[in-house]
């Protein structure tokens, strides 16, 4: 039966509803449950996928909706509206209306780059330089990974196809002052952003978490940025989950300790329909997706769209 309900949609459950007649929970739970599949399929994390159904669930339950049509389309909206709902942004994340704003204040826009092992991290900064550059800014690069050998090498070869300079101090530093002087260095210069590559870590590696914390509550940049794959599935929810916990049990001084504030996804042209990595990671962190990488080459950099990524989960 699964095979053949596949076939036809997630809907067909619904053909038997007739008339017009309040909504049981016995006449949403089989389109729900294939759905609740359907999303787990393209890597919404299980958690979450029975959390968007059971809201939808409560949104239906007891209204009047007439005939099959009416309640396929009461049950396609109602998860739209979840969807689009998660994730789209609280707050708005124009990145160069918040450059500009720090530029007034004779500063530079601070972007640090964060996450597991192994990401594509110095990759996704270039491609955010490479726009930034497009947009007529001026843009430092910081190499604060100062802990895998290479690394420095790695940001350079980039900043020398980008055309732009590198702020090193070579390995074995303490990352944390090498950022601080790179953002001191970048205002003595006039730069307007300053991009701050750091070690790729295992989020339950503590000694790295620590020196991350310490490099992030003590810069205070504008947006800490969380690179993760976008074919993880539920290990992104592990990932983001524990980076955010990290970040906040190995808080470097008294104050309010900085987590992530958006989030990047690479390998997102191979994964198809299945996107619901960021939904996930979005749903757990409740901050936004700001932009997603869909190549090899520096161009291939895109926004989320939201409406596409809600398309593409429910077809």
């Amino acid at each position: 039966a699964d095979k053949v309900a596949g076939k036809k949609g997630i809907f067909s459950y619904l053909q038997g509803l007739t008339g017009t007649r309040a909504l049981e929970a016995g006449d949403l739970e089989p389109v729900l449950a294939r759905f609740r599949e359907m999303l787990v399929e393209k890597n919404v994390a299980v958690e979450i996928a029975e959390k968007l159904c059971g809201s939808v669930a409560t949104s239906l339950l007891g209204k009047k909706i007439g005939g099959f049509n009416g309640v396929k389309n009461a049950v396609k909206e109602a998860l739209e509206d979840g969807l689009t709902r998660i994730l789209t942004p609280k707050q708005s994340m124009d990145i160069l209306c918040q450059v500009r704003a720090t530029q007034a204040k004779g500063r530079p826009y601070v972007i640090v780059f964060v996450g597991v092992n192994g990401v594509g991290k110095s990759t996704s900064l270039s491609k955010v330089c490479f726009w930034l550059k497009s947009q007529g800014l001026k843009v430092l690069l910081a190499a604060c990974d100062t802990f895998r050998s290479g690394a420095v090498e790695q940001l350079k070869t980039h900043a020398a196809r980008l055309d732009v300079p590198v702020y090193e101090r070579g390995y074995n530093k303490d990352a944390a002052s090498i950022a601080m002087d790179s953002v001191k260095y970048a205002a003595q210069n006039n730069f307007d952003v300053v991009l701050v590559d750091t070690a790729g870590r295992m989020q339950d590696n503590e000694p790295l978490m620590r020196s991350l914390s310490k490099l992030v509550n003590l810069n205070n940049p504008d947006l800490v940025l969380f690179v993760g794959e976008a074919l993880v599935g539920n290990d992104s929810i592990d990932q983001v989950t524990k980076f955010n916990q990290a970040l906040k049990e190995t808080a470097y001084g008294t104050g309010q300790p900085r987590l992530i504030d958006g989030i990047m996804l690479t390998k997102f042209d191979t994964i198809d329909d299945k996107v619901g990595a960021a939904v996930s990671m979005v749903y757990v962190t409740g901050q936004p997706v700001v932009f997603v990488g869909v190549g090899q080459t520096y161009t291939d950099l895109k926004k989320l769209n939201v409406r596409n990524i809600v398309k593409l989960l429910l077809r």
